[in-house]
């Protein structure tokens, strides 16, 4: 009954939608068989927070996710706030308990084999500008770790080629400089030469479109994915994926966390320890595929 009497409150009271107040009641019903089935003589207004945890763990012992805890302890608590409102119980439990943390996705990357396919192969490009072009984005992206809006935003006058540094503003107009060697020295200098054989509008900007225009982020973003689909399945396939790889393949080969925190420009270097975690669960399947007992 008390279950009844709070979903009727979110739909004629809060205006809920029926999604949400069916979400809620699988969130309330699940509670109150747990602790039915645990005890029998247990009710809402005997029910305390070890109880609460008790099922919170039931739920990820089952495999539930970090989410699906948080949304079903959400509806718990805010059935006691009504509850407690309403004079139908004397006391809360539900707040003193925290739900579990929600695990980060590890972030996509492609494999450092694929990447060198990719880049190495000449079967992959063409010798016209616009392969010249593409292959300039993919080894910008690559070999800096530079996000989308800084590669779009670049200039000619930021590429040192004495040098080989680019100075890229990322968030909040910071500035960094980025080291860069002889192979995108060269992609730039091929690209550089065949671009200004076009027409220019834009004399700043260091990738052009067909037009002579600075490449908006959407035809970037095209010229990524097309690129990436060449050697890889996987659904994303943006040029945030080619900054994760970049981070990847740096840790992979040796470059300490700060090292690879300055050339990303994060603020702190617990933004980039997502990426230890990504080298550790490659490292973990090359532990069970090489090692006969794992």
């Amino acid at each position: 009954m008390m279950i009844k009497d709070f979903l009727n409150y979110l739909r004629y009271e809060r205006n809920r939608s029926e999604l949400t107040v069916r979400n809620y009641e699988k969130g309330l019903t699940d509670f109150e068989s747990y602790f039915k089935n645990r005890d029998c003589h247990l009710s809402w207004e005997s029910v305390d927070s070890d109880i609460i945890r008790d099922w919170m763990e039931s739920m990820m012992d089952k495999g539930d996710m970090a989410s699906t805890v948080n949304n079903r302890l959400s509806a718990v608590r805010s059935f006691f706030r009504f509850a407690l409102s309403r004079g139908l119980v004397e006391r809360d439990p539900s707040h003193v308990v925290r739900g579990p943390k929600k695990q980060k996705p590890l972030p996509y990357f492609v494999r450092e084999a694929d990447m060198n396919r990719l880049i190495d192969i000449p079967q992959m490009w063409g010798e016209d500008y616009q392969n010249a072009r593409a292959r300039t984005i993919i080894i910008l992206f690559y070999e800096t770790g530079m996000r989308l809006a800084e590669l779009t935003a670049l200039n000619d006058q930021d590429v040192d080629f004495v040098t080989h540094q680019l100075k890229v503003t990322g968030k909040r107009n910071k500035q960094r400089i980025i080291p860069f060697g002889q192979e995108l020295e060269q992609t730039l200098r091929h690209y550089m030469a065949m671009r200004d054989e076009l027409p220019l509008h834009d004399k700043q900007a260091l990738i052009r479109n067909d037009k002579g225009e600075r490449m908006s982020r959407f035809q970037v973003e095209s010229v990524v994915k097309r690129c990436l689909s060449k050697v890889t399945t996987q659904k994303k396939r943006s040029p945030h994926v080619l900054r994760h790889s970049f981070a990847t393949a740096m840790l992979n080969n040796g470059a300490g966390l700060e090292c690879v925190q300055k050339l990303l420009g994060h603020e702190s270097v617990a933004t980039t320890e997502i990426y230890t975690h990504t080298t550790f669960e490659q490292l973990k399947k090359v532990y069970e595929n090489a090692h006969p007992r794992a």
